[in-house]
């Protein structure tokens, strides 16, 4: 048996039961599991297009965004599609750098981002076929917002870093 058939076998095997996989396994992975969560680019579109609207609606976030957006907002959902669709589908549509993107926004503070959560998760509740598929874009939304919120604004209660 050549060696990465001794590897591929003794890893699917093992007890922890891991299991290698290639990108493209890997990619039809994820794509099916959505796909049983009723996530497709239909499902995206909707969320995002609902999603931005009470964004835009909204007392707090909707002049932030305005600011920061003003008329290209065709543009911007467009981005976000791609970047949810690579997000839940692991579609590779979406190339962008979202943390110097946020840090363009000194408007921006923590507590923005508890309010951001809030409506996606509404519009989650409101639009989506299962409780599945509101846990498995909120896993992602949630784990994406911390990053922004450490990139953004460091440890809480750590000074910032300094360069020398």
């Amino acid at each position: 048996m050549p060696i990465d058939q001794i590897i591929r076998h003794a890893a699917v095997t093992d007890m922890t039961n891991t299991r290698l996989r290639t990108a493209q396994e890997r990619r039809a992975d994820i794509q099916a599991n959505a796909a049983e969560l009723g996530i497709d680019d239909a499902f995206i579109d909707e969320l995002v297009e609902t999603f931005y609207g009470r964004i835009r609606a909204d007392a707090t976030l909707g002049p932030i965004f305005e600011n920061a957006i003003g008329d290209t907002w065709a543009p911007h959902l467009a981005t976000m599609k791609d970047f949810w669709a690579s997000v839940a589908l692991n579609a590779g549509r979406y190339s962008g750098k979202p943390v110097p993107a946020h840090m363009k926004h000194p408007q921006i503070e923590r507590a923005h981002f508890a309010i951001w959560l809030g409506l996606f998760r509404q519009t989650l509740e409101d639009i989506s076929p299962s409780a599945q598929t509101v846990a498995y874009f909120m896993e992602r939304a949630e784990r994406i917002a911390a990053s922004l919120q450490l990139a953004l604004f460091g440890v809480p209660g750590l000074p910032p870093r300094t360069t020398a």
